[in-house]
């Protein structure tokens, strides 16, 4: 996933595996109100776009190859559909909105090869981007494979670019990556070497990945695969200012739509969680009995209880650490190690999910326990086997009622509209980065902004976010605010806090009761200002009720004049930073009445942050 900036306009590009092409003719798709266009030309294998008539995306490459034929060129077209309107109203539990209707201009160009092997493309074009994908209409029941992608961006001269380096498979520790766990590249030129031999990737955000996207030095390593007809994933470009992308839901719009499923146990919410601050001694019975009594004090639904829990507690005290957490109005959910060959991790519970017959077998005992949902790790990277791993836990994990938090993992790809029981993923350089060590602690102000406007952007995002007090052995260099915002501006199914019991009694009581009331999931979202790596302000809906938060990725301050004329009259509160000096979490809070005008001013100190509440 990158971000691109032209001028004034942003480009947030969202990949697979995919190509375009046709032969003489030109094939225009404009979006419904005729503010993008793409315009394909065969003959050439190319595409560009455009948006009110400047050039955003000059000439660019299309097309696969298969090992069998080369979909890249001389391709010419059999015939072109009429544009026709696309609409799709559905609803989403675990997003930034709620009740969504995707609007676009579809248009298939059909086309084969010299030998007469077909392919079509598909594109689809609404306000906010463009999408397309290539389906190979034929029927086979011998394997076909993708070699190479010949697909490209070719952005105009003088675009920067926010841009997240992919690590090495098979690297990192005990060789878990690629999990895209790694800082961002930010405010680059367009066609920057990349640092690493991978060159730059994109966050994938895509319908349904069919296909491994492992590259290595601008080669495949693994090649996708399958029989006839074969649609590959969608390839989608958010088109517009920073407020398009912030409240775009393409890649959720693009994804297939809900599995059945007994809706009734998927509950977004929130989660105390011992690890992160405490790591693996935590994991013992008083401990997490004491952490289920803080997530019922702070009214919230779940707790984690991480690795090793199998050994350190036991199932059977597991069942009786349930029994009384359900007593308490909690559930809990249990860590778990994805296993298998890729990684030599030993932690445990592992090797309990890597078949059909033992993910019934071990998911049907933590029903059977009252468990709530698991969090399971260290997963093997993007291959088409793999893909069909995170499908199959889904599909067995809703069997069974449990929802399902991917961690160590990659990104979720719009699979939270097709699997609701999916709450969340990590997919990103979360907070226990900086419980480790301080640089990534003093990268935090930045990062979270890009994280929460980049990675963020569709899909749930297990940042596990918001540490009040202390961090023992690092300095925390945001404010106490900054972090309460970020309990706003990042979403995930289930949000895992990072603040402990200990902590929180450090807390202001109506701080407390913030986080007691704050939504489990939001209706709608609105961009109100920010700046890629420098500031974030976002207004979040649930019910009647707006909470407008902001994070400054700075260590200077900012004097912010907050355009919420959409809010013009409401009354509310607002909390800030404190004036205290010392360890202690220093907060104010006072009343606000918006003005007619609906302007709010607001002054925040480096690496600050607020949140405000209006009814």
């Amino acid at each position: 996933m990158g971000w691109i900036k032209h001028r004034d306009i942003s480009l947030f590009v969202a990949t697979c595996i995919v190509a375009c092409a046709v032969q003489a003719q030109t094939y225009t798709i404009a979006s419904p109100d005729k503010r993008i266009a793409v315009t394909c030309k065969p003959a050439e294998a190319l595409y560009h776009i455009q948006y009110e008539g400047e050039t955003i995306l000059a000439d660019s490459k299309l097309g696969v190859v298969r090992a069998d034929e080369d979909f890249s060129q001389n391709l010419r077209p059999v015939n072109a559909s009429a544009p026709v309107l696309v609409k799709d109203p559905y609803i989403m539990l675990n997003a930034k909105k709620r009740s969504i209707t995707y609007i676009a201009t579809k248009r298939v160009i059909e086309t084969q090869t010299a030998s007469g092997k077909k392919m079509n493309i598909i594109f689809q074009v609404s306000n906010d981007g463009v999408a397309f994908r290539y389906k190979f209409p034929e029927k086979s029941t011998d394997v076909k494979k993708i070699t190479a992608d010949a697909t490209s961006f070719h952005f105009n001269e003088g675009a920067r670019a926010w841009l997240q380096p992919k690590t090495e498979a098979q690297t990192g520790f005990e060789h878990t990556n690629p999990s895209y766990e790694a800082h961002y590249q930010m405010d680059i030129p367009t066609g920057t070497p990349s640092p690493g031999p991978n060159g730059w990737v994109y966050e994938y955000k895509i319908n349904f990945p069919q296909a491994p996207e492992v590259f290595t030095n601008g080669k495949p390593t693994l090649n996708p695969e399958s029989t006839l007809p074969w649609k590959t994933p969608w390839r989608i470009i958010i088109i517009g200012d920073l407020k398009t992308i912030t409240e775009s839901t393409l890649g959720t719009d693009l994804a297939r739509p809900a599995k059945k499923m007994d809706p009734s146990f998927i509950k977004p919410g929130k989660a105390s969680w011992s690890w992160v601050l405490k790591k693996d001694d935590s994991t013992v019975y008083s401990v997490q009995k004491r952490y289920i009594d803080f997530a019922a004090d702070m009214k919230w639904q779940y707790c984690l209880i991480d690795a090793e829990w199998d050994k350190r507690i036991g199932y059977d005290s597991v069942k009786l650490l349930a029994e009384y957490a359900k007593q308490k109005g909690v559930g809990l959910m249990l860590w778990y190690n994805s296993a298998g060959s890729w990684n030599t991790v030993k932690f445990t519970p592992k090797d309990k999910l890597l078949t059909h017959e033992d993910r019934l077998r071990e998911f049907g005992r933590l029903k059977a326990m009252g468990i709530k949902g698991i969090k399971i790790d260290f997963f093997a990277g993007d291959g088409q086997s793999m893909i069909n791993y995170y499908l199959d836990i889904l599909e067995d994990a809703a069997i069974n009622q449990l929802l399902v938090n991917f961690h160590g993992a990659t990104l979720p790809r719009g699979l939270h509209r097709t699997y609701p029981n999916l709450m969340t993923a990590e997919a990103v350089q979360g907070y226990e980065m900086i419980t480790f060590n301080q640089r990534d602690a003093d990268l935090a102000p930045a990062h979270s902004v890009m994280s929460a406007m980049v990675r963020n952007a569709f899909d749930p995002m297990d940042f596990t976010p918001m540490n009040l007090y202390k961090i023992p052995r690092i300095k925390r260099v945001t404010t106490a605010a900054f972090e309460l915002a970020t309990a706003v501006l990042f979403l995930s199914g289930i949000q895992h806090y990072v603040e402990s019991p200990d902590g929180m009694s450090h807390v202001p009581e109506y701080v407390k009761d913030f986080l007691r009331k704050l939504p489990d999931s939001w209706e709608d979202v609105k961009f109100i200002d920010g700046d890629p790596g420098k500031l974030f302000v976002v207004a979040r809906k649930a019910g009647s009720a707006w909470y407008v938060a902001g994070i400054n990725g700075e260590n200077r301050e900012k004097q912010l004049t907050l355009d919420l004329t959409f809010l013009k009259n409401k009354k509310g509160y607002l909390i800030t930073s404190g004036s205290a000096v010392g360890d202690e979490p220093s907060f104010e809070t006072r009343k606000v009445v918006l003005p007619t005008a609906g302007k709010l001013n607001i002054v925040l100190n480096g690496n600050d942050g607020f949140v405000a509440v209006f009814e």
